[in-house]
């Protein structure tokens, strides 16, 4: 049985007395996916991995997509991507900016990814506090709380989702993934504005600041104006967990479910570095 506690009243938990370097059985792993799909985002912390442990216990999660920035891939590993702002011989090692505005994982994929996975192995520390905090919300609180006026409106609605959306809007370097890539994740692809959760049922808004362009169907004006209302809804103080970091923590998060946002209050010579993997996902309904 899992020691579980709830890190807020609608999203979170942290899970206690499971070591990753070892062989977990399948039924503790379907435990544990039933707690990510349940509260969104899952904590194990004083993990101690090798890149071999992260990459193993990562693939029992479900199979394994490639990021398509794949220039930060670990040579051998090419489903493991390194977030880091560490530079080596003049050149960056992993992508340090890991979206710095609220975002879902892959929402520009026709079939977006189902886990984020990541593991802390270098985290800043300024005056004895952590830095590099990464905040989540719940968008399925988000969606409970909607007046039934609003959920009808919502329930026939796609949103465009399209790759740097967020960058361009929040002045971010822009990222190369190529010519012929950038063409195929920038043309836009539609998702309800309303997701159903593929395992749980539950109803999830699904649009996001970094990827959602418009709402299919509107005016630039009225489609501008029910996202704002909706990012502004989704992102609550009563929906949303902050995470703060510590070297060993292991962190998953459900990308149907939850938006995310990192904080960057930090610059060399403090060092951050976090094993990435994600886990494939299923058709969006």
């Amino acid at each position: 049985m899992l020691k579980v506690n709830h890190l807020t009243p609608h999203i979170g938990a942290e899970i206690t007395g499971l070591d990753l370097s070892r062989d977990i059985d399948t039924s503790t792993i379907d435990d544990v996916l039933h707690v990510l799909d349940t509260r969104g985002v899952v904590i194990m912390r004083n993990q101690q991995l090798t890149l071999e442990n992260f990459m193993a216990f990562s693939r029992r999660l479900g199979p394994l997509d490639i990021h398509p920035l794949r220039k930060f891939s670990k040579p051998g590993f090419p489903e493991l991507m390194i977030n880091s702002n560490i530079i080596e011989n003049g050149q960056p090692i992993g992508l340090a900016d890991a979206g710095r505005h609220w975002h879902t994982d892959g929402a520009y994929l026709q079939t977006p990814y189902r886990i984020t996975v990541l593991y802390g192995v270098e985290i800043p520390v300024k005056d004895g506090a952590p830095l590099g905090d990464t905040y989540f919300t719940s968008t399925s609180a988000a969606y409970d709380a909607l007046t039934p006026e609003l959920r009808e409106r919502l329930a026939t609605l796609r949103g465009v989702n399209v790759h740097g959306v967020g960058r361009k809007k929040f002045a971010a370097t822009p990222l190369d993934l190529g010519a012929e890539l950038s063409k195929k994740i920038q043309s836009g692809i539609e998702h309800p504005v309303v997701r159903t959760h593929p395992f749980t049922g539950r109803k999830c808004i699904y649009v996001n600041p970094g990827c959602t362009s418009q709402i299919a169907g509107m005016s630039e004006t009225e489609s501008e104006a029910l996202l704002q209302q909706l990012y502004e809804h989704t992102t609550r103080d009563e929906f949303i967990y902050r995470h703060q970091w510590q070297v060993g923590d292991f962190v998953m998060w459900d990308n149907c479910s939850t938006q995310h946002r990192a904080v960057g209050d930090y610059d060399l010579p403090l060092r951050r570095l976090i094993y990435r993997t994600i886990v494939k996902g299923t058709p969006v309904h």
